[in-house]
């Protein structure tokens, strides 16, 4: 039994070092998610992405750095930097969520009491690949050559994979508890979680009891780490009916299906917008408005050459530049989804060998799960989602 374990974990854990070890086209580029990319500096990291080489309307021609910046008004209250685009950002935590969710993936009768399961899992997330904020939101592929960073993400792929080890214990009374970490390929990004479950009718193995399919209540959460650009967690609350279907002496086979009621929470770290633009270089900056640099274009009223009063406000003194990218770093808004969950699966074990699969789709569009306002606004025209899970591993 040891060994079948070792090797288990042997071979999850081989599969990762090597897929890890490969590109991460997946990974989140949030600094791409801008509302308007005429925002970036001339010298900023998309070349095609500023406004510069573009013709103004007013004369006809190629905008000069001074032109669209006094001409761009990105910001609330007439600022000229970047904003995020929180819309785009709210509908990749949506799919990205989708992908990470606990999957349930097991029928309504647990190991039993002293039993436990060892597992592989492998998850298989369909997204909107030719939606623009996949394409902007993540790395995409390097130049080979030159090792650059891409645009955009030209083809993202059409199937987030996620794969698994999960230990499954069950503790008497119908109580099972569920560990799980696995990892996403093409991403950096990994996952943990447990989740716990209760078998309403456990003990009715014989008799008119035993005629009734099993039923099973339970939840688990996920959460991820990998990555600095956002935290997502995602919980479920979950209820399936199972019957198991003895083939032979050794062999069951059990159907079950289900639904699960999803919650999705994702907040965003501090991005730079312009990541590719040097705050300090492009405001020429020359120390702290602090005494002795005091800052000569912010005079006192009364007091214009601000020599008797200066203003000390710790803030960059930039000579001849523009401080414009100092605000260019933003949190975006943090994101609330819910998702309704249909879950439909089959198992089959022989003797301690357990194989399964199953298949979850959303019961209703995104936007109609939804019970806040900007939410349901964001994911307004979404598409349905929809998993594929296949499962090998052993009970003993």
């Amino acid at each position: 039994m040891n060994a079948r374990i070792a090797a288990l974990a042997a071979a999850l854990i081989g599969f990762a070092s090597s897929t890890l070890a490969s590109a991460q086209p997946m990974n989140p580029a949030l600094e791409r998610l801008v509302v308007d990319d005429r925002c970036r500096t001339a010298d900023g990291l998309y070349n095609d992405s500023n406004i510069l080489g573009v013709e103004d309307p007013a004369t006809g021609q190629p905008y000069t750095a001074d032109a669209w910046l006094n001409e761009l008004q990105a910001g609330p209250g007439g600022r000229r930097w970047c904003a995020g685009d929180d819309a785009a950002f709210a509908r990749l935590i949506n799919q990205y969520g989708f992908a990470f969710a606990p999957t349930a993936m097991h029928s309504a009768r647990t190991t039993g009491y002293g039993g436990f399961h060892l597992s592989i899992e492998a998850a298989y997330t369909k997204i909107s690949d030719d939606a623009d904020y996949w394409e902007r939101g993540t790395q995409g592929t390097r130049d080979p050559n030159t090792n650059a960073a891409s645009v955009r993400n030209s083809s993202p792929q059409p199937l987030l994979q996620l794969y698994s080890l999960k230990f499954r214990k069950g503790f008497g009374f119908g109580l099972e508890l569920t560990g799980a970490v696995g990892f996403m390929p093409k991403t950096s990004i990994l996952s943990g979680g447990a989740d716990v479950r209760m078998s309403l009718l456990e003990g009715f193995r014989t008799g008119v009891g035993g005629i009734l399919p099993d039923i099973a209540v339970g939840g688990g959460v996920r959460t991820i780490t990998g990555t600095s650009q956002f935290q997502l967690t995602t919980v479920g609350i979950d209820g399936q009916v199972s019957k198991p279907l003895p083939i032979a002496d050794s062999s069951v086979i059990t159907p079950w299906v289900g639904a699960q009621y999803l919650f999705i929470f994702g907040d965003s770290g501090l991005v730079d917008l312009t990541p590719g633009t040097d705050a300090l270089r492009y405001c020429n900056y020359s120390g702290s408005n602090l005494p002795g640099n005091p800052d000569p274009d912010k005079p006192v009223p009364g007091d214009p050459d601000n020599l008797d009063n200066p203003v000390y406000d710790g803030q960059p003194v930039c000579e001849g530049g523009t401080p414009l990218d100092f605000n260019n770093n933003t949190v975006f808004d943090p994101v609330r989804i819910r998702r309704w969950r249909l879950l439909a699966g089959l198992n089959y074990r022989y003797e301690m060998v357990m194989v399964g699969g199953q298949f979850i789709m959303d019961l209703v569009p995104p936007a109609d799960a939804q019970v806040y306002d900007d939410e349901k606004r964001y994911l307004e025209g979404e598409d349905k989602q929809w998993t594929l899970v296949f499962e090998l591993g052993g009970m003993f």
